[in-house]
C-alpha cells in the first residue's frame, strides 16, 4: 500500500523546511505528526524541519509545526509554495 502526499520543500533566509498537506485532525494529533516526521526523514533529509498544512473548506490554511516557520508562512501566498507529490510506499 502506497500513501502520496502533497509537499513543498522551501530555503528561505538559508533555512530548508518542507510544509506538508494533511487532513485538519492531524494538526491536532501529535502521535500522527510524529510517525509522518519519522515516515518522511529519510526521503527529505534527517533534522529538516516539517510543518503541517491542513486548509479549511474556504482554502484558508492551519500551519502546525516550528514557530519561526509558521511565522513566516502567516504571509506566504501558499499557492506560491513549489509544490509536488511524493508516493510512500507502506511496508507493513
Amino acid at each position: 500500500m502506497s500513501v502520496q502526499l502533497d509537499i513543498a520543500l522551501v530555503r528561505e533566509q538559508g533555512v530548508d523546511f518542507a510544509v506538508v498537506v494533511v487532513q485538519p485532525h492531524v494538526l491536532n494529533n501529535s502521535q500522527q505528526q510524529d510517525a509522518m516526521c519519522a515516515s518522511l526523514a529519510p526521503h527529505l533529509g534527517w533534522g529538516t524541519p516539517i510543518v503541517f498544512m491542513a486548509q479549511d473548506h474556504d482554502g484558508t490554511p492551519t500551519f502546525v509545526g516550528r514557530r519561526d516557520i509558521v511565522n513566516f508562512l502567516a504571509n506566504v501566498f501558499v499557492e506560491d509554495l513549489p509544490w509536488w507529490t511524493m508516493t510512500l510506499s507502506n511496508a507493513a
